[in-house]
């Protein structure tokens, strides 16, 4: 850190060019109110207005460079065709005297040279700081300015400050009118009598990298609103990687909607000393790269007085917190109440990875006895935490306030998965239409909306405005991540190779496009452990079939696309506008150090199972073991032949565990499998599997994961397909313990007339497998094969004993709907149909239209059955109402 500041500081000082801003006659603002009325013209010699001095021109900036400083004691202007240097403390106004408006044109930036350099607008005085979505105004570093800031930078300038003339409980409420609190920072004082104070607007706002120590132990916040008023207009702001707080409320009655908090270092949103105001659509994000964070919410009363009045009790509704892993003294959490705080909390969403620290904690008696009495509110909300709740306990360790009783006993409350991509709810996320009315229910300012968290599933309010979300749009590297090679483009974007065996952490960053060259693989089985992490928008390819990418034992990747920027991994031929087809690059396998039954089960921390295509060994004791995170990532073209009658499949999930997060997945055109479980528990919900040569899903050797929403689509040109599932126990070995038992819902597989060695089918249990199946459809066109068999003797005894089953399903294939027995004088048929809920149809169009489920057939709720599995009303994998695949797929439409 100290090395990288070193070489920031010498960039800045060699990039300071001393020398006189160029610029011709300028209308400026002499505090008569617009930027033309009362305009002089400067002397020719200087851009910058009278109010400020002309300062050191920056290379990369293309603007005159002017600086401000001391008080603004008369209404000014800044204008956008000028960057603006703070000097030390601006602060506008005198506290109640000499009051000023500062306006800000959208565009402008504004920068402070060190922490020593930030703005505060005085009580009695406003700042006007309204940008527009296409034009924010930016409050940065010097740093920034010149190009040097980065996802890790921080503390870089002071910060905004606003104080106001509305009450804090910090104040002698018998005499308001006279109230001085001291603001953090020296910035001045603030408090009073008006809960109705203005002081101005912001709109469409970036604070960036700002928090600077300005006295000792005092760090800014990126926006401090102290006593602030509900006169004030504070919309679409955002604060990005602050030292200190992104935004802090002490006191006041300001209200706030549409706010971004990204990668702040301490808590994102913080309030004390008597808040009432309001929040609606509030994103809070910790840095993904797991860099320090720590609360969401930190919430207090009066931290000297837990009682204080008024007590700070805000109305925040459709609020999505979304944490990272950062474990140090304070860890990255949720929302934390204490010190005698309550609020109306409605509509939130908060989650984060599986190290993220607790997601929700009440830890003072005050604040405890406000939930229990009801005047804290919390409902509609959902909690999707590893380490969801934390309680109040005596000295003698006894619970008193036990949180996640309390969530969970509030109206409408989830603890249980949220379905994100991204920050945005999946198209089947419980946060969609769950929603409460707060508008018409509880206060009329708010939004009437009808969803949980801050999006609503299509619209991004974000785009266009903010930093740092967005790098997938448009955005190009300039230079390699670290662990990548530029080689030459074949895509006319930056190429950067991954080669090898990569034994440190690796972000491919959107902005380039990345290759494979043989097979690389992420860490050494279990010695040596990497992370490969991918952002959203990414684009892996190979160039041949030697080309994959294996994730070993004890190393991860974290792939976490969106709806709207999916990673793909595909082929050259792909990327550069070529013919696409099955088999044109190796393929993606994750090994785990979960159980298969092809290792010694009384040796499991030895396994050593060796992969398909060389990939590497897995297998192993922990069932829970977490191989990463694969959200809307799609694979393409992929299952060549590594090593003779050795094809990868299109995602190869090898004793992977159920602590690895797969969700909106497709396989398109492999040549052999689309997914293969080969023993471990992993689980995968939103799973779409289009033209593959093989099998669609296959599993062998003890897989007893979880499956819900998976789509089979085989080719409609009628190209090489086999099975939609291929289910074994272990081919050497029918009896071998764990049994493979998966449990798999909402299941569609449309097959298509391909007739050669291997047919287009449906479902082929056999080799011991065991299953638990429900809400299928099983369809296709006349031609094509058997869509239900059991083949081995132990499989068919388990369907027959009731231990394997199948319910709430329909099967819809003309030429041969189900083969075989399961006992004898059993037909398979027979079984099916006495199975609860199951049904035989003529065709495919009486049961589906296009994907979508048409079939009237009632669903099993298979909540019940295990918390991983959603309520459904419908059977297969998509309805008309929730198609969860639209926008990140391809193939369906072929």
């Amino acid at each position: 850190m100290a090395l990288r500041n070193f070489l920031k500081l010498s960039a800045i000082a060699s990039a300071l060019v001393l020398a006189g801003c160029g610029g011709g006659d300028i209308n400026i603002d002499t505090g008569n109110g617009g930027n033309n009325g009362g305009g002089v013209t400067p002397p020719p010699t200087s851009a910058c207005p009278a109010f400020a001095t002309q300062a050191a021109a920056l290379a990369g900036v293309t603007t005159p460079v002017c600086e401000i400083k001391g008080t603004i004691t008369s209404d000014t202007t800044l204008t956008a065709d000028i960057a603006w240097a703070l000097a030390g403390k601006v602060t506008v106004g005198n506290d109640n005297a000499n009051s000023a408006t500062l306006t800000i044109q959208p565009g402008t930036k504004i920068f402070g040279k060190s922490g020593a350099d930030y703005l505060v607008v005085a009580r009695g005085s406003k700042i006007q700081a309204v940008g527009t979505a296409t034009s924010p105004i930016i409050m940065t570093s010097v740093n920034d300015m010149l190009g040097l800031s980065d996802n890790e930078s921080a503390a870089e300038w002071g910060g905004l400050v606003l104080l106001g003339k509305a009450p804090t409980n910090k104040c002698n409420q018998a005499d308001l009118a006279n109230c001085k609190v001291e603001a953090e920072g020296e910035a001045g004082p603030y408090g009073g009598s008006n809960p109705d104070d203005n002081s101005g607007a912001l709109k469409y706002v970036q604070v960036r990298y700002a928090g600077f120590e300005v006295i000792p132990d005092n760090e800014l916040n990126g926006i401090t609103f102290a006593g602030v008023g509900r006169g004030t207009t504070v919309e679409y702001i955002q604060v990005h990687n602050n030292l200190d707080d992104g935004v802090e409320f002490f006191g006041g009655t300001v209200d706030a909607k549409y706010v971004v908090l990204t990668g702040n270092r301490d808590d994102s949103l913080d309030w004390a000393d008597g808040w009432t105001g309001r929040m609606q659509h509030v994103l809070i994000r910790h840095n993904p790269n797991n860099t320090k964070a720590n609360r969401g919410i930190e919430a207090d009363n009066q931290s000297s007085n837990f009682t204080a009045t008024p007590v700070s009790k805000p109305k925040i509704s459709n609020l999505t917190i979304i944490g990272n892993n950062f474990d140090g003294d304070e860890d990255s959490e949720g929302i934390l109440l204490r010190a005698g705080t309550s609020a109306e909390l409605y509509n939130v969403i908060v989650t984060g990875p599986e190290k993220m620290g607790e997601c929700f904690e009440v830890n003072t008696t005050e604040t405890a006895n406000f939930a229990n009495s009801g005047d804290l509110v919390f409902r509609n909300s959902i909690i999707d935490c590893a380490e969801p709740f934390a309680n109040i306990k005596d000295s003698a360790g006894n619970v008193t306030f036990n949180a996640k009783t309390w969530f969970e006993s509030q109206p409408n409350n989830l603890v249980g998965d949220a379905l994100l991509g991204g920050y945005i709810p999946a198209p089947n996320s419980p946060a969609l239409a769950n929603g409460y009315n707060v508008s018409n229910n509880v206060d009329g300012w708010f939004d009437n909306v009808n969803y949980i968290g801050a999006f609503n599933g299509t619209t991004d309010w974000t785009k266009g405005w903010t930093t740092s979300l967005h790098v997938e749009d448009g955005v190009n590297l300039k230079a390699c991540p670290t662990g990548t090679t530029e080689v030459a483009s074949l895509t006319g974007r930056l190429n950067c190779q991954l080669t090898g065996d990569i034994t440190s952490n690796v972000t491919l960053a959107a902005g380039a496009d990345y290759v494979l060259s043989g097979r690389v693989r992420i860490g050494v089985d279990n010695t040596t452990s990497a992370t490969l992490t991918v952002q959203p928008g990414v684009t892996i390819y190979g160039k041949s079939g030697a080309d994959f990418l294996v994730i070993t034992r004890g190393s991860k990747i974290m792939a976490d696309g969106t709806a709207a920027n999916p990673i793909t991994m595909t082929s050259v031929q792909d990327v550069i506008g070529s013919p696409t087809a099955a088999g044109q690059w190796g393929g993606l396998v994750l090994l785990g150090k979960a159980p298969t039954n092809k290792c010694n089960q009384a040796d499991l921390a030895n396994c050593l199972v060796q992969a398909e295509g060389d990939a590497g060994p897995y297998g192993g004791p922990n069932a829970a073991d977490s191989s990463g995170k694969l959200n809307y990532v799609v694979v393409k073209h992929a299952g060549f032949e590594v090593i003779p009658d050795n094809e990868l499949n299109g995602i190869t999930f090898a004793g992977v565990g159920s602590g690895t997060e797969c969700s909106n997945i497709q396989v398109h055109q492999n040549v052999d499998d689309g997914v293969e479980f080969f023993g471990g528990s992993v689980n995968c919900k939103n799973v779409v599997l289009t033209a593959n040569g093989d099998d669609s899903v296959d599993w062998a050797d003890g897989w007893n994961g979880k499956m819900q929403f998976v789509l089979v689509k085989h080719a409609a040109d009628g190209a090489k397909a086999n099975r939609g599932i291929e289910g074994d126990n272990q081919s050497g070995n029918f009896t071998a313990l764990p049994i493979s038992n998966p449990i798999i819902a909402n299941m569609t597989i449309i097959g298509n007339t391909f007739d050669g060695t291997d047919d287009s089918e449906g479902v082929l249990l056999r080799a011991g497998t065991n299953a638990q199946l429900a809400n299928f459809v099983i369809t296709g066109p006349a031609g094509m094969g058997e869509c239900l068999e059991i083949e081995s003797a132990e499989s068919q005894a388990m369907a027959a004993a009731g231990t394997l089953t199948m319910t709430n399903s329909v099967i819809a294939c003309p030429t041969e709907a189900v083969k075989g027995n399961v006992a004898s004088g059993v037909t398979t048929s027979a079984w099916f149909l006495g199975q609860t809920g199951n049904k035989l149809a003529a065709d495919q169009s009486a049961v589906l239209n296009g994907i979508f489920t048409i079939d009237t057939g009632a669903a099993k709720d298979m909540k019940p059955v295990n918390a991983f599995f959603d309520t459904v009303t419908f059977t297969g994998a998509v309805s008309q109402s929730n198609n969860w695949t639209a926008g990140w797929t391809v193939g369906l439409n072929d």
